[in-house]
């Protein structure tokens, strides 16, 4: 639990997907409102399947409307920024109450997923993709 300048007290959890950051906030008691850069959650994330995935740690344990969310996210494509806050929604609670971690690790929410862009070779167009072969 952390205090800001404001001195209203929050718990903290860091996210990560690809190459998004997401730095989660969670203010106790304050409603079920989600705030992503300063904008409201609808209006970031117009799609409604990733407003579900940022929603997600919330409903499996039963935390909706208790908490008011704020994440600042950098980085990355529109999916894996919803699922890096996921991850920081989880890793906050979980600082929250340790009796929600078997109900977040069952699904796999607290897992970092390390699946990451390979890089590029030398030599090669992309990380294993060779330039074509011709016989003259």
């Amino acid at each position: 639990m952390v205090q800001d300048n404001k001195k209203q007290e929050y718990f903290y959890g860091t996210g990560k997907r690809k190459t998004s950051i997401a730095k989660v906030r969670l203010y106790p008691g304050q409603g079920d409102s989600i705030r992503i850069n300063d904008k409201p959650m609808e209006e970031f994330f117009g799609f409604v399947t990733w407003q579900r995935i940022v929603r997600l740690p919330l409903e499996v344990t039963n935390n909706q409307g208790k908490f008011h969310v704020v994440a600042k996210v950098i980085g990355g494509g529109v999916s894996s920024q919803s699922q890096a806050i996921r991850h920081g929604i989880a890793r906050a609670l979980a600082v929250y109450d340790a009796t929600l971690k078997p109900a977040l690790r069952q699904h796999g929410l607290l897992t970092r997923d390390a699946r990451i862009k390979e890089s590029k070779k030398y030599g090669l167009k992309r990380a294993r993709r060779a330039p074509q072969y011709t016989k003259r």
